[in-house]
């Protein structure tokens, strides 16, 4: 029975201070400036303005223009057509160190069998001495 009444208390407290603080007045003085205040000028007429309070709007809730977006989706072909080219030249370099691998293999091979080592001088074929 405490918390219901200490609850109605608070809230009870809490509702005038709410109105009292939505009532904003708006006047013009002597000099033709317009004045707002929290309460009624002495001896002016001024007029009640209703506040409406809302909510803002978090910066990540705000979504892109659809020009944004159309570039975003632009950017985003062009990175991925440059990945895929990179990647074609990496295959590329790969099939050749394949390659080299296979050739560096087959000349050790020969070279380890003590076999007489050829080479091509002015297109005949001539074995290397052992120095």
């Amino acid at each position: 029975m405490n918390g219901k009444t200490l609850m109605l208390a608070a809230l009870m407290a809490v509702a005038p201070a709410q109105i009292l603080a939505s009532s904003v007045y708006k006047w013009t003085d002597e000099n033709g400036v317009t004045q707002f205040g929290d309460r009624k000028p002495t001896g002016r007429q001024a007029e009640q303005v209703n506040i409406r309070t809302g909510t803002s709007e978090n910066a990540g809730d705000i979504r892109p223009s659809p020009q944004q977006q159309v570039q975003a989706l632009e950017e985003q072909q062009q990175e991925s057509a440059a990945n895929q080219a990179e990647s074609a030249v990496e295959r590329a370099r790969q099939k050749q160190r394949e390659a080299n691998c296979e050739t560096a293999r087959a000349n050790l091979e020969v070279i380890s069998s003590n076999a007489r080592i050829r080479i091509e001088e002015n297109g005949e074929m001539r074995y290397l001495t052992p120095e």
